[in-house]
């Protein structure tokens, strides 16, 4: 048994406790026991493309498709939220995209509902990402989607979105995956398991770029939607920069005699 499927076993076994205890079944929790150990979660270190696999797929992608790797390189977005940006999310005197819906599958049938967690957010607009769809939407001019808001019993919304597919349908992660990314992967030339060259890469190249440049972990977690930086910086410790150089310049700097006037 994986350490990552006890941590879930544990998560739900200590739902369950909290739950005891909101009915006034038990006072206390027992998972919290000093004497009880947590399972920890086995962080799998991040593999991050490079700039040269990211444009080599979007070079494979079909025309149609190939401005789903700007927005995901270029703001960090879920594939979801990618499948459900509008133009009406551009706030172009803020420079920011508000990520307030992505299209996922409910009972196998495609719905608007908020970001993962409920978690809307804005992101910083690049210029290039908004020049980028401009012109992707004089080709391929936003569709006009109407899908139940979170099931698919809820509120009609219709909504204006960038990507759907040939016939003008919302595009389904599983479809997309297994007929468009696939095999833009085997075109340009990614091996490796599926699952670590799914679109979240991504977000991972999109991460990375951003703490190169140094931006901070609390901003990086805003940008993604996490709700915990800490989380953000287990997943990217790996690719935080260096800190060596700029510490033996900071001594260097501190220890170097001052000349008096």
């Amino acid at each position: 048994m994986s350490q990552n499927y006890r941590m879930l076993l544990f998560t739900h076994v200590a739902s369950i406790f909290n739950a005891a205890i909101d009915d006034k079944r038990i006072l206390e929790n027992p998972c919290h026991a000093k004497s009880v150990t947590r399972p920890r979660v086995e962080q799998k270190k991040i593999e991050v493309w490079s700039h040269e696999r990211a444009w080599a797929v979007r070079t494979a992608l079909p025309e149609r498709f190939k401005i789903a790797v700007t927005v995901g390189a270029g703001c960090g977005l879920r594939q979801g939220e990618v499948f459900g940006l509008s133009p009406d999310d551009l706030d172009r005197d803020g420079e920011v995209v508000n990520v307030v819906r992505q299209v996922r599958l409910v009972e196998n049938k495609p719905v608007f509902a908020p970001p993962k967690r409920g978690k809307m957010r804005s992101v910083p607009l690049a210029s290039r990402v908004a020049r980028a769809l401009d012109d992707y939407a004089k080709k391929f001019p936003p569709a006009e989607l109407t899908l139940p808001w979170l099931h698919p019993g809820g509120t009609p919304t219709t909504v204006r979105v960038y990507l759907v597919d040939y016939d003008g349908r919302p595009l389904r992660r599983g479809a997309f995956n297994s007929q468009v990314w696939r095999p833009a992967l085997v075109k340009a030339g990614v091996t490796g398991p599926t699952r670590d060259h799914g679109m979240h890469a991504l977000r991972h190249l999109y991460a990375s770029v951003l703490l190169d440049a140094g931006e901070s972990v609390k901003a990086l977690a805003q940008y993604l939607g996490h709700s915990d930086p800490g989380f953000t910086l287990r997943v990217y410790t790996n690719l935080l920069p260096t800190s060596h150089e700029r510490t033996r310049r900071a001594v260097d700097g501190f220890l170097t005699e001052k000349k008096t006037a």
